[in-house]
């Protein structure tokens, strides 16, 4: 690491002010910036000192997605050699999805970076570290046989229209990530619904549903078991299916203090509640799905852990992150019930929440200065 420091150090006067690559500068200390700790101090006012910057945080998150990443590469090869017909060695199945995988993460790191970059230079600004993770994220929530013409539009649409046109990273209202996500739904319905299975390159006479797809029209038959369905052993995005391996990425997140367990929570209460409250009603097939199997069907996990919990889209009150997180589940299952044009529900629920965070916010607020004034008024009577 010093040898690299050294060549950093060598080459930095040329990316600042009057060196030959002073419009380079803001690429070049995104780099910097990613390696090592700034050396940037404060020198008034009264400030937190640590070691612990955006990039470390997203480093963190981005570390903790490795386990359900690593799973879903495998998890592609393993499900496009089953419509084959055949059962695939360990390295050969994740050899294939890694493959399938590398364009779209390179696709979508490019086209977003690349478009930050040029906000960061037209700006003057630094280059926001946010996109370190939403250029994971979106090609972990999209079918493995997505065009990558179609990633790269839904990526460009989501840095620029769901982030920059707000200000950049820390700004933005909506989730980056789900915004892509959304984008490829409603511009491309007939691949992105969810009720079709996602292989890729399958067998042209293999079909089939996804478990949600197969949960709307009463082929309970047909759902996959309860452990293949938390293994992740089914076909599904390219990072969702496996509810260990994204358990696995929770604990990361909460044992390094960066993941919110009070949202985490809080929507698979929701989950949970809006399920039993749907199996007590029993009005229809769908409703009697057991209330667990909507904790580990599509992207409810996922949901929970990684896109909820985004610190600057979620509430920001104590109290507000446990409405905002149950609402979140007992309204993705309330979609998935009685939305048959989109049976996940777990996305749009999420945007909708994250719109209405401020709200929840504000409303806590109020309510905790009226509780305030209350006691003022006792104390001043007494």
């Amino acid at each position: 690491m010093k040898a690299l420091r050294k060549l950093l150090d060598k080459q930095k006067p040329h990316f600042e002010k009057g060196g030959r690559f002073e419009k380079f500068h803001t690429a070049f200390d995104s780099v910097e910036t990613l390696l090592f700790v700034p050396d940037k101090v404060t020198f008034s006012g009264s400030h937190i000192r640590d070691s612990i910057d955006m990039k470390r945080t997203m480093i963190v998150v981005f570390i903790s997605l490795i386990p359900a990443l690593l799973f879903g590469m495998w998890n592609i090869g393993n499900q496009h050699f089953l419509s084959l017909g055949q059962v695939p060695e360990l390295w050969t199945a994740f050899f294939y999805g890694f493959l399938k995988m590398l364009p779209i993460i390179i696709v979508s790191y490019a086209v977003g970076l690349g478009i930050e970059i040029v906000f960061a230079q037209i700006k003057g600004h630094e280059v926001n570290e946010g996109f370190f993770v939403s250029g994971l994220l979106i090609p972990m929530i999209v079918p493995p046989e997505t065009p990558l013409w179609q990633v790269a539009i839904a990526v460009a649409f989501a840095v620029v229209f769901g982030k920059e046109v707000f200000g950049g990273t820390g700004m933005n209202i909506v989730n980056p990530a789900l915004t892509a996500r959304a984008f490829l739904f409603f511009a491309y319905p007939a691949d992105m619904s969810g009720d079709k299975v996602w292989i890729a390159d399958k067998l042209d006479a293999y079909s089939g549903a996804t478990p949600l797809g197969n949960a709307l029209v009463g082929n309970f038959d047909q759902i996959p078991s309860t452990y293949d369905m938390f293994m992740g052993f089914i076909p599904g995005s390219n990072g969702e299916t496996s509810v260990l391996m994204i358990l696995i990425g929770a604990a990361i997140l909460l044992a390094t203090g960066i993941g919110n367990w009070r949202i985490m929570l809080s929507v698979v209460v929701g989950g949970i509640v809006m399920g039993l409250l749907f199996n007590w009603w029993g009005a229809n097939q769908y409703m009697e799905l057991p209330f667990y199997n909507h904790l580990i069907m599509g992207g409810f996990a996922f949901g929970a852990v990684f896109m909820a919990t985004d610190p600057v889209t979620a509430t920001q009150t104590k109290n507000g992150m446990y409405i905002y997180g149950f609402l979140i589940g007992a309204i993705a299952i309330l979609i998935r019930v009685f939305n048959p044009a989109y049976p996940e529900g777990v996305m749009l629920s999420i945007l909708l929440m994250n719109v209405f965070a401020p709200l929840i916010d504000h409303y806590v607020i109020e309510s905790n200065i009226k509780k305030r004034l209350k006691r003022i008024k006792v104390l001043v009577s007494n």
